[in-house]
């Protein structure tokens, strides 16, 4: 099965679990998705992930966190899609609420933050807004 938009398939699991109160999701890997979890990680909007391989085939799982019941993410959305890219410069880069959300951008030099590709001054194509 083929899917024409892997990473908003990623967004709408991660909001689907957290909708129940999963501790964990899993889907379908990729190194892109693998990135992209190694962000929320690192900005402490999940606990852990896991990339397991059986059988020829990878799955991201990924450890869901919550606060006092509540899910850490209250909102996870795509930006950028596949019928419609959204490219930024380093200047006009999106602050997330404020300052207190991340826009993950896919710049030349990898995947990162947009705080991450304001201090390297490089732009890119911003992928997904959470908060």
């Amino acid at each position: 099965m083929s899917l024409s938009d892997p990473i908003g398939d990623m967004i709408a699991r991660v909001k689907n679990a957290q909708a129940r109160n999963h501790k964990k999701v899993e889907l379908p890997s990729s190194k892109f998705k693998v990135k992209i979890a190694e962000i929320l990680k690192s900005e402490g909007f999940i606990k852990d992930f896991k990339v397991n391989s059986v059988e020829n085939k990878s799955t991201l799982s990924l450890d869901l966190k919550y606060h006092s019941g509540n899910p850490v993410i209250s909102s996870f959305e795509r930006v950028s899609k596949p019928g419609r890219r959204i490219f930024s410069s380093a200047d006009s880069l999106p602050k997330i609420n404020n300052g207190l959300g991340i826009a993950i951008v896919s710049t030349p030099k990898g995947v990162m933050t947009d705080i991450d590709a304001r201090k390297q001054k490089i732009g890119g194509e911003i992928i997904c807004k959470v908060f």
